[in-house]
């Protein structure tokens, strides 16, 4: 299980979810209606370091952080 949490005015409440790599993540997400304004323009951080690979491999007790643009300083 990996951690999703959803920083700034995303406004949710993290998810445990079971995946194995961010192109599965991205599939449950686009499934939340609350999310579909986000998606595209969020980044994401894997374990407090940015990334950029769907493909990268997670594994059980990563933290997976959706930045929406605002959050940056």
């Amino acid at each position: 299980m990996v951690t999703v949490e959803f920083l700034g005015p995303i406004g949710k409440s993290p998810i445990e979810v079971d995946i194995d790599n961010l192109s599965s993540l991205s599939e449950i997400l686009k499934a939340d209606d609350s999310l579909n304004g986000w998606l595209s323009s969020c980044a994401i951080a894997l374990n407090d370091v940015l990334v950029k690979d769907k493909d990268i491999k997670l594994k059980s007790g990563d933290k997976i952080s959706l930045l929406p643009p605002v959050c940056g300083g």
